[in-house]
């Protein structure tokens, strides 16, 4: 495993924290620091190391995934990939800092996770139900608790993808990480706690009607009520900012 050094993040703003990190992390990858085969510190490691949180490290090695530039090998770590000549398909969360890129990623969003819903209700076993219905359980305590959640938000969608027993759809989410969460990139109500929580509420309400659904293996509700989150997610960013223009 590669040794890590100490960082020299500037860290300016909290929502550039992983875009830093990212950087930095891309930085050491091209002066040849990490090499082809090496695996990355650890999440413990680098939230030690550069001060910051999970959630933070997480997105940036999302985006160095999505780059090509690292790939996760299960109950192993994250190791550096040799450069390709291909230019693969990438969302680069870099740019996905204003509303305009994260509605364009939530219509993508809607019409694979409509049909990754919908499959789940057809595939799903009592596995899945169980870690679906312990993850609404904690991120309904986590709203309760005034936290934002996203950690658990993105886990919920995970789960979905995971209940359709087709690893497309998990490798595909697991590509998108944090970045799939639309408050995980645009500071929506960081200033108001209880319009912060009236929105999970909503939100929160919308992941029970589409895990009913899943429980009751109904998959063109599951899709009806998946497309109907995520489509509120969409109308509930533009209003957030048209408010806080």
């Amino acid at each position: 495993m590669a040794t890590l050094t100490r960082p020299s993040l500037s860290l300016e703003r909290p929502k550039s924290l992983a875009a830093q990190l990212a950087k930095d992390l891309t930085d050491r990858i091209a002066r040849g620091d990490l090499k082809p085969g090496d695996k990355l510190p650890s999440e413990h490691e680098m939230v030690a190391s550069y001060g910051v949180s999970r959630t933070v490290v997480r997105e940036a090695v999302s985006s160095l995934k999505s780059a090509g530039l690292v790939s996760a090998r299960q109950g192993v770590g994250v190791f550096v990939l040799a450069p390709s000549a291909a230019i693969p398909f990438r969302i680069d969360a870099q740019e996905l800092d204003t509303v305009k890129e994260v509605i364009s990623l939530l219509e993508l969003r809607i019409s694979l996770e409509s049909e990754a819903a919908a499959l789940a209700a057809i595939r799903r076993t009592d596995g899945h139900i169980a870690r679906l219905r312990d993850t609404l359980d904690a991120l309904t305590r986590g709203i309760a608790a005034h936290e934002d959640a996203v950690d658990l938000d993105f886990r919920f969608h995970q789960e979905i993808a995971l209940a359709t027993d087709n690893r497309y759809f998990t490798e595909l989410f697991n590509y998108l990480g944090m970045v799939a969460i639309p408050r995980a990139r645009i500071g929506m109500y960081k200033a108001d706690t209880h319009a912060r929580t009236a929105y999970l509420q909503n939100v929160n309400r919308e992941h029970q009607a589409i895990f009913q659904a899943i429980v009751n293996q109904d998959p063109d509700g599951a899709r009806a009520a998946m497309r109907l989150h995520l489509g509120n997610s969409r109308e509930r960013l533009k209003a957030a900012s048209v408010a806080a223009s």
